[in-house]
């Protein structure tokens, strides 16, 4: 099975070469591994030249792009300048961040949950980072969802969804829009990969409304963004990012930016979405 890997990589020079170490030390190696630069100051190019270097099968290429780390566009775009560089002879495209340390059978794994369902669309591991000298599970998000740090899509999944949404949500909209075209999600907890910079670190105050934004772009409605906003809000222990939320929905609803999905996926995604609150109650 054919694994083609692209990796986003902005300032990454403590993390780079540990995450290209975990890969080319994986027990089923990958075919196409390109890091993209997108628009680096530090030593990530240089980093990334060693490997380049060495293994003919990790490529490089160059993004320009604002300095402002702002979750979505720019990471999407990111991938897609080395995602072009590709051609189509894979079997599974992963978007993979520059700060991961992935075990050594976390492609051989993955290649057998592949090849043992032919309606598994998507697929991956969980995320740990290290606190108090403890890996323990990043939980931000549901058991069933699939981090956007380390997203791999069976090919026919990744092109019926329309490939990624360049936009902030676009980590959620993917799943969404494979559940819609009727394949399967598996995150498998025996996948320990190790997070070394916690999700949102970095983010500048302009990311703050966009993921209200992302929920109004992909149809949730106004009852379904005020729940997940409470619990988004929640679980990351702050009030404030309930209001910066909301704040951002109120704001998208007056501006009417473009909608991530068609009437028709908005509906069945209301209506997924509705089923799963009811069903966690």
């Amino acid at each position: 099975m054919n694994f083609y890997i692209v990796i986003p990589a902005h300032n990454e020079a403590r993390s780079i070469a540990l995450t290209l170490d975990s890969l080319v030390n994986q027990t089923l190696l990958p075919k196409h591994v390109v890091v993209v630069n997108d628009n680096s100051t530090d030593k990530t190019p240089d980093i990334v030249k060693t490997y380049t270097d060495k293994y003919s099968w990790i490529t490089a290429v160059d993004s320009t792009s604002s300095q402002v780390h702002l979750p979505g566009a720019k990471i999407i775009n990111a991938f897609y300048t080395g995602y072009n560089t590709l051609d189509l002879n894979y079997d599974v495209i992963c978007k993979f961040d520059a700060d991961l340390i992935f075990p050594k059978y976390y492609l051989e794994y993955l290649a057998g949950h592949f090849m043992a369902n032919d309606a598994l669309g998507m697929a991956s591991g969980f995320c740990y980072i290290e606190k108090n000298g403890q890996w323990i599970l990043e939980n931000l998000t549901r058991k069933d969802h699939i981090r956007g740090a380390l997203k791999a899509y069976r090919k026919d999944c990744f092109l019926q969804i329309g490939k990624l949404k360049s936009s902030m949500g676009w980590d959620t909209v993917d799943e969404l829009l494979a559940k819609f075209y009727g394949w399967d999600i598996l995150t498998d907890p025996s996948l320990k990969v190790k997070h070394l910079r916690p999700t949102g670190t970095g983010y500048t105050n302009a990311s703050k409304y966009l993921q209200g934004e992302a929920m109004y772009k992909m149809r949730y409605g106004f009852f379904i963004t005020l729940i997940s906003a409470l619990k988004l809000a929640f679980r990351k222990n702050s009030f404030q990012l309930f209001r910066d939320y909301m704040s951002g929905f109120i704001k998208a609803k007056k501006e009417r930016p473009d909608y991530l999905v068609t009437k028709d996926q908005g509906l069945f995604i209301r209506r997924l979405r509705w089923k799963g609150m009811l069903q966690r109650k």
